[in-house]
């Protein structure tokens, strides 16, 4: 079935960016601690990057495999413009899983287990706790239906078998809690290195119980291929990597932190969940992926799903909504710019308080008109310039709940703030008229350009 698949798994994806130039090798032996993270951050957003033998390791790492926007869209098949009404559609039409007996990512089954051995964990900020896994997807299952969550967290090397992680109040811990204050143990897997559609589709706002593997498959265009743990009963895709299964240990709590987390700030050390690892399965040769905190692959990862989600939510009141972007200045999380066909006097308020409702996280929106590009923060910018005035045109909402990572709230406690950048109603056509060069977009530079410096006296004689 996989055979019919553009990118089956990771290492596809990763041969398709080398035939398009898209992946940049470090030389062999670079160190794990710092030197690899300082590599991949320096190419972050140009060049993937893939590191053989990584401090003398077998496993190679590769960096920054879903770096851009448009590959992420190459991956669906579709253009920029579409991707976000393609993840919607996919998350609204989810494609159950298609079990397997036979999994690339059980050819090895490693149950004498030592993470530091084995795998090539990379230490990535100077006030990281340690070494993390940070592209993993931890998959949990409702022990009652069988219906699974995909999420990624940040999961410390503790030790050999032992990791620290950050649950937060979401769906996996729904699951997790009941089963732990019967005082058992929580069995979750780990997976590394996946396609990029299903990397993608693990980011997905889906409602509970809906497992992000189908709407993966979905994103596919068809079933999942996945298998059951040599260890649980979680499932987990097929053409995996690398799967790390274990336990959350029921009412154990260890310092996990700090680390360094996507708005390019430290998550602070506490006491978190641990969980016990009991065997590590892996492919012929597996390849190991690291997402670097705050990192373009971090933030793309974060914000598509999100702006999909969004701009489903705003679009069910405000018919006017052609497009959002939460922007990568704003860490993909806190800046919500959003482009509307504007009809009505106050509507872009409306839709600003609308924004807000979406998603605890934004802390800012700027409404824009439909000339103006929202993937093009200059252009928002130039919006905010000369159309917006702030005793007109602001909208403050103080005490409000918002992102417990950003360091200017109070615990997740603070302001938002929204702007309308759009031209009044009913405005003389001319005031807001934009400048045009005529022949500016069609003309032929290769034509009319020399390729050689003209002889031009003014530039040779003093």
């Amino acid at each position: 079935m996989t055979d019919t698949l553009r990118f089956p798994s990771l290492r596809s994806w990763v041969r398709h960016l080398v035939a398009e130039d898209h992946v940049a090798f470090a030389n062999p032996g670079v160190s794990l601690k710092y030197e690899l993270a300082a590599i991949a951050s320096r190419l972050d957003g140009h060049k993937a990057t893939l590191f053989p033998s990584p401090a003398g390791m077998d496993i190679p790492v590769v960096s920054g495999v879903v770096g851009r926007r448009e590959w992420i869209a190459d991956a669906l098949g579709v253009s920029e413009t579409e991707l976000l009404d393609s993840f919607m559609a996919a998350s609204n039409n989810p494609i159950p899983c298609a079990e397997v007996t036979n999994a690339p990512v059980q050819t090895n089954v490693q149950r004498d287990v030592d993470i530091f051995k084995h795998l090539p964990l990379p230490t990535h900020a100077a006030e990281d706790s340690g070494p993390y896994i940070t592209a993993g997807l931890l998959i949990a299952r409702n022990p009652d239906t069988g219906a699974q969550n995909v999420s990624i967290n940040r999961l410390q090397a503790s030790g050999p078998d032992r990791l620290g992680v950050l649950i937060l109040p979401r769906h996996a811990h729904h699951y997790l809690e009941p089963v732990e204050a019967r005082g058992e143990d929580f069995p979750v897997a780990i997976v590394i290195g996946v396609d990029p559609l299903t990397l993608l589709a693990s980011q997905a706002i889906a409602p509970l119980d809906q497992d992000e593997l189908e709407i993966a498959g979905a994103l596919h265009g068809q079933a999942l291929e996945v298998v059951k743990c040599v260890t649980s009963d979680v499932r987990v895709p097929a053409h995996a990597e690398i799967v790390l299964e274990g336990r959350v240990l029921a009412g154990v709590r260890e310092p996990e932190g700090p680390f360094g987390e996507f708005p390019k700030y430290y998550g602070p050390r506490s006491d978190k969940h641990v969980i016990q690892i009991d065997a590590v399965t892996m492919r012929q040769n597996p390849l190991f992926h690291t997402i670097l905190g705050g990192g373009l692959e971090h933030l793309l990862l974060g914000s598509i799903p999100r702006e999909a989600t969004i701009l489903a939510h705003l679009r069910r009141t405000f018919t006017s909504v052609l497009d959002v972007h939460l922007s990568l200045g704003g860490v993909g999380r806190y800046h919500l710019y959003v482009k509307i066909n504007k009809r009505q006097r106050g509507e872009a308020k409306n839709i600003i308080m609308g924004a807000f409702s979406a998603h605890y996280d934004i802390k800012h929106v700027t409404v824009v008109d439909d000339d103006v590009d929202v993937h093009d923060p200059e252009m928002v910018e130039w919006a905010l310039a000369t159309r917006f005035q702030a005793d007109r045109d602001l909208v403050i909402v103080p005490n409000a709940q918002g992102s417990k990572l950003d360091p200017s709230n109070d615990d997740g406690f603070g302001a938002k703030m929204g702007m309308d950048a759009t031209k009044p109603v009913g405005a003389d056509p001319f005031t807001f008229l934009q400048t045009r060069i005529p022949g500016e977009d069609t003309v032929d530079l290769g034509a009319v350009l020399a390729g050689e410096r003209p002889a031009i006296a003014a530039l040779d004689d003093d």
